[in-house]
């Protein structure tokens, strides 16, 4: 008979899988992501000199201070780029942008869930005429180079995409799209940095929030904003557009520079964020993140395509992610009741973006996670497929 998997509760508590099977640590999420261990320990040691301390004085100036170094060292910041921070996460950082860097319009990629939020913002911002948007299917992506002649077209002065499409598995590339020039590049990477190839140098605002591959809590955003972003920023500023100063990125990056954000910052965010930073960079910086998130990405992929009952939801290899795999599974698994099987055995946070509405699980590979564990995810898998066969 073909393998399905239990559909009841009483089925799934049945299924016990052999400890010496389950991964090291179970944890799987696109977001929040999986925080190790030593840094929850450096949290409790560390915090106790700054949680419930001024963030204008010393001690939490230097925290801030040591991230924004840490990050120019793991990015390789160009010349004249700035590192800025605002409370709010990606979420705020849209507004922010709306108000802040796009001059007149823009033009965005949309190909799911997070990448047409943005699109959203500047569709429904008031001062703003209508958005470009250029769209693709779930599980696929538009090519930015191609978008590049209808923003000289259409008088874009902003072009913003998604490095990684968090919802359904999609990474596209940074560049900065021929005859883009003008135009400023906006990256989303929100699920992409610290776990995808990058130079920041193609873009103008490499943008994201510290809950994915910087293993932190949200609430923050963080922004590398090259000389040409930082001239708009000071140019609308000086305008007569009227922005809020908590979504003020002059306000944001005039704070930065002085190691501090505007208002009042969570610490603990800030703590867990330095002592990945550190974690990255002591292991061999971007490319030492990349080669981790490749390894645990290749081994899922080959996985799936291996195996009788599963497929990688992203049909293009060139665009499946290497931190945020998907893998659809054919009608006869419950990819649902798989998923609850998993969690009570301490196998969390693999169920599918709830929107997406795919027979499907969505597995978090930052490079937090071992790729041991990714390996030992699928055993896992394979082995509650086999006894549900019945």
């Amino acid at each position: 008979m073909t393998p399905s998997v239990p559909s009841s509760m009483t089925e799934q508590e049945r299924l016990t899988i052999p400890a010496d099977l389950r991964p090291g640590d179970g944890r799987f999420g696109c977001g929040p992501s999986k925080v190790r261990p030593e840094a929850l320990e450096r949290l409790a040691s560390d915090g106790a000199a700054v949680l419930g301390t001024s963030h204008r004085q010393k001690p939490v100036r230097s925290l801030v201070g040591s991230i924004r170094a840490g990050l120019a060292e793991l990015f390789a910041l160009p010349d004249g780029y700035e590192i800025a921070l605002g409370n709010g996460g990606a979420t705020a950082f849209w507004d922010a942008a709306a108000f802040g860097l796009v001059r007149e319009r823009a033009l965005h990629l949309s190909y799911g869930e997070f990448s047409s939020k943005f699109a959203n913002v500047t569709s429904g911002a008031p001062f703003l005429p209508a958005p470009v948007i250029v769209s693709a299917e779930p599980g696929d992506a538009p090519d930015p180079n191609d978008a590049a002649a209808q923003a000289a077209d259409d008088g874009v002065d902003v072009i913003a995409w998604a490095q990684n499409e968090t919802s359904t598995g999609v990474m596209v590339p940074v560049l900065r799209p021929p005859g883009s020039e003008g135009a400023l590049v906006l990256i989303d990477a929100t699920s992409g940095a610290g776990g995808l190839p990058v130079d920041v140098a193609l873009t103008d605002a490499y943008y994201f929030a510290p809950q994915k591959s910087f293993a932190a809590d949200g609430g923050l955003w963080i922004a590398l904003l090259s000389p040409a972003a930082q001239e708009r920023i000071g140019e609308l500023h000086a305008s007569e557009r009227w922005i809020p100063e908590f979504l003020s990125l002059h306000t944001a990056l005039e704070n930065s520079v002085k190691d501090q954000t505007y208002n009042t910052p969570a610490l603990g965010t800030l703590l867990l964020l330095a002592a990945q930073v550190r974690w990255m960079l002591d292991g061999g910086g971007l490319d030492w993140c990349v080669a981790r998130t490749s390894a645990s990405s290749r081994h899922l992929y080959d996985w799936a395509q291996a195996h009788a009952l599963a497929r990688p939801f992203v049909e293009d290899p060139a665009k499946r992610s290497l931190v945020v795999g998907t893998i659809d599974f054919a009608e006869e698994v419950d990819a649902a009741a798989l998923a609850a099987t998993l969690r009570a055995n301490g196998i969390v946070d693999v169920e599918p973006y709830r929107k997406l509405g795919r027979n499907q699980l969505r597995i978090g590979m930052f490079p937090a996670v071992d790729t041991a564990d990714v390996q030992a995810l699928t055993a896992c898998i394979d082995w509650v497929l086999e006894r549900s066969a019945r």
